[in-house]
């Protein structure tokens, strides 16, 4: 636990003032408490047994007064509790966010994006306990029972002593209980993320789903994880409410001690009965705060749990790392020299080396897994070579700073992704301000106006999730329009055109011939219309280029190439 403050202590000093307020707060409530107590003597003694008239009006009064300040101390704390808590949460919130996607593409490949989002949402709920209302509480509660304690002990420190017995005899099953709930909070948070993963993976493919009426077996395989969520979180239930019940009959123990003990003080003189009412009702108001404690405790076990998770991602570090040289020019030459990636015991690619320069088309072709979108993903830092160098205009890519480098490169994926936003802001992704002009060229080399004029709002019209107010052939044009308005110097094209026909893949080829002329294009291509007027074609097969040339050139000196150019025709 003393770890997990000491992380959080630099966000916590950073509201000094609020807890300030806070503790204003509590004192009120404290102070107030313990006049509620107090005022129990001058009622007995003074109202009932003196019979003392002026009582009659001050004693309602004071009550009020009393209640009254309780009030604004708990408003007080309350409202500045939660500022504090929801402020640093929303503050978390934003940090875990950036802190993921900063991070590699292998982190982000292998940790499902359920597991993700349950970090960033149900983990971050569960600390808003801890670092808003856990520190005023705990203080609060024990106050109030450190005020309670000095009054009975006041009224009668003989008495005090048998009524204060049970505290030793509580916390030692509190600090056993704990540390069983933070074994169980860490397994709960564990299958609250299997059970967002399943529902985001449900969503995500409820195409699939219908096509195949698996709607019954999404459920099943949903059910199973939800139940065993369920069957998780009871068995915190059941050791966490074991508490309260527990310290009820432990306090119920002690009143009674208190009431046979403190009726004999009573019948012997020694009491009078408003001092043994006003030690009776401070004895019963310190219980109520002694129960706060232990629940506060086994909260707290909840919040270490997703605390650590939370801290686990802010402290996990990006295998990609960035330099710090602006790349202000165009991307002129690239140059792989004796690139190798192994990915587990295969090559990803292997001993890869060319060079490319402006103006430039590029082809990659070969088999599935033969090196193609890792080549692609290097020049993106999706990866890092295990060996040798990629080089951007003769300087290793490793050097460059990360926005001015993707500032240069455009990207266009056999998968779509359309944001819900307008269309002309999908167009212009990435850029704070919106050229019209602009998205309008970009949609035309892309041979998409047509279908944008025909849309109500044509280029402000709003995008649904995943553009399902598009076809696929419509959201690839956006894709491709985007990749143009961004005005990269090097484009890069993962079988972008896969979903549009024959006749519009020929026009937007067209079109992109005299745009992309004084650019470096690499495209990876399903069709060998695409490919066939590219300046070179690289062939892969298992992380390595066997060949490379024209699409006459390999038609006569490769076999493999034949083979998938044939293939390519199909």
């Amino acid at each position: 636990m003393k770890k997990v403050l000491k992380r959080y202590w630099p966000f916590v000093k950073e509201y000094k003032f609020y807890y300030f307020l806070v503790f204003i707060g509590i004192i009120l409530t404290v102070s107030a408490t313990a006049a509620t107590a107090h005022i129990m003597k001058p009622l007995m003694d003074e109202m009932f047994i003196e019979k003392k008239e002026e009582m009659l009006y001050l004693i309602p009064i004071g009550m009020i007064v009393i209640y009254f300040v309780k009030a604004i101390g708990r408003y007080i704390q309350s409202v500045y509790m939660q500022y504090i808590g929801v402020h640093i949460v929303t503050r978390f919130r934003e940090m875990m966010l950036e802190k993921m996607i900063s991070l590699d593409m292998m982190y982000l490949y292998l940790n499902r994006s359920g597991e993700l989002i349950s970090r960033i949402s149900n983990d971050i709920n569960r600390i808003l306990y801890f670092v808003s209302n856990m520190f005023p509480e705990l203080l609060r509660e024990s106050l109030t029972v450190v005020a309670l304690i000095s009054y009975t002990i006041y009224l009668n420190h003989t008495l005090a002593m048998y009524a204060l017995v049970v505290v030793p005899l509580v916390v030692y099953p509190l600090i056993k209980i704990a540390k069983r709930l933070k074994k169980y909070s860490h397994r709960m948070q564990n299958k609250n993320a299997d059970v967002t993963t399943r529902l985001t993976e449900i969503f995500n493919n409820t195409e699939v789903i219908k096509a195949n009426a698996t709607e019954k077996y999404e459920v099943q395989r949903f059910s199973e994880q939800s139940w065993e969520y369920f069957k998780i979180h009871m068995k915190s239930v059941f050791v966490g409410d074991v508490v309260p019940p527990v310290m009820e009959v432990l306090g119920a123990s002690g009143l009674a001690a208190v009431i046979f003990i403190g009726g004999r003080e009573v019948y012997d003189g020694n009491m009078t009965v408003g001092e043994f009412t006003a030690f009776l009702t401070a004895v019963g108001l310190m219980f109520d705060p002694i129960k706060k404690v232990g629940a506060i405790y086994t909260k707290i076990q909840d919040a270490l749990a997703a605390s650590e998770r939370i801290f686990e991602v802010l402290d996990t570090k990006s295998r990609i790392t960035y330099g710090n040289v602006e790349l202000l020019d165009n991307i002129k030459t690239i140059e792989y020299k004796n690139v190798t990636l192994k990915y587990e015991d295969s090559y990803a690619l292997n001993n890869v080396n060319i060079k490319i320069s402006s103006g430039e088309n590029i082809a990659l072709v070969g088999d599935s897994g033969g090196g193609k979108s890792t080549f692609i993903n290097m020049l993106l830092r999706f990866f890092d070579p295990d060996n040798g160098q990629v080089l951007i205009n003769d300087l290793d890519i490793k050097e460059y700073e990360n926005t001015s480098l993707k500032h240069h490169m455009s990207l266009v994926t056999q998968r779509i992704y359309i944001f819900q936003d307008t269309l002309a802001a999908n167009v212009a992704y990435g850029c704070e301000e919106i050229d019209e002009e602009k998205v309008h060229e970009a949609l035309r080399l892309a041979d998409a106006t047509k279908f944008v004029n025909e849309l109500e709002d044509g280029i402000n019209t709003q995008m649904e999730e995943f553009g399902a107010n598009l076809s696929g052939g419509q959201r690839q044009r956006v894709a491709i329009a985007r990749a143009i308005y961004k005005h990269s110097s090097l484009l890069l094209f993962d079988e972008a055109t896969s979903a549009l026909d024959n006749e519009s893949e020929k026009r937007i080829q067209k079109a992109l011939d005299e745009y992309t002329k004084d650019k470096i294009t690499i495209t990876i291509a399903h069709r060998l219309s695409t490919i066939k007027h590219a300046d070179k074609i690289l062939v892969l097969q298992k992380g390595e280029i066997v060949a490379s040339g024209t699409h006459n050139e390999l038609l006569e000196s490769s076999d493999i190439y034949k083979r998938l150019a044939g293939q390519l025709e199909a």
